[in-house]
């Protein structure tokens, strides 16, 4: 029985997007496309784990204009391709004002609003995955939370996976701050990643953003085989 959940010394939050459910009654591909928080943590252990485990491509989800020193990353395989992608914006004030400041930021409360706001971004993303080489591909941020989490959701929705495994998958990452902020707002997990998904069409989105026919079968191909 495969397991979802990985264990790579130094991470603790680690996940195979294989496994889940499409609303066309696949199954997505195990071993393939993995979530993490920062491998920068990883000890000699971790990183001999991610390796056996297949990943030969890392690309690091950074935000415009902040510095993450956490997500420098040295891997100690030279095979190892490493990538950098800025899904979000700092110097967007209008985002700070109305996501950062407002503690909705690493919540999923900022999902929707952030796809409105960043296409383009989003889908360098996605064109990174479909352009990897052979081998697993690992995405990251710092907590593999959320922006981990809004590229694992559009993922997954170019894959067909049905909401509630999208859902589910993101309930994998625990946050009790991030608990609060969605009671506080009479909100829950459930809502505001329906309400991200609610009228996405994700071909015309990432299509919009810039990923091209041949870069989304990839991914699909790569999710589904």
């Amino acid at each position: 029985m495969k397991k979802r959940v990985l264990v790579w010394d130094g991470c603790i939050n680690v996940r195979d997007l294989g496994g889940l459910n499409t609303c066309d009654g696949r199954i997505t591909r195990w071993g393939t496309v993995v979530r993490s928080d920062t491998p920068a943590r990883l000890t000699e252990a971790g990183w001999s784990a991610l390796y056996e485990y297949g990943v030969r491509t890392i690309i690091s989800l950074h935000t415009y204009g902040m510095v993450e020193d956490d997500l420098n990353i040295t891997p100690p395989h030279p095979d190892l391709v490493t990538v950098q992608v800025e899904i979000e914006d700092m110097t967007d004030t209008e985002f700070v004002q109305q996501s950062v400041n407002s503690d909705f930021w690493c919540t999923p409360l900022y999902y929707k609003d952030a796809l409105q706001r960043w296409p383009a971004r989003h889908a360098a993303a996605i064109s990174a995955v479909a352009q990897a080489r052979p081998g697993g591909v690992l995405f990251h941020c710092i907590r593999g939370n959320d922006r981990t989490g809004i590229i694992a959701l559009l993922l997954l929705a170019l894959a067909g996976v049905t909401p509630d495994d999208i859902i589910a998958d993101y309930e994998l990452s625990p946050d009790p701050d991030r608990d609060e902020i969605l009671a506080r707002e009479h909100s829950t997990i459930r809502d505001a990643i329906l309400s991200a998904l609610a009228g996405l069409n994700i071909d015309s989105y990432l299509s919009r953003g810039g990923v091209s026919q041949d870069e989304l079968a990839a991914v699909r191909k790569r999710l589904l085989g």
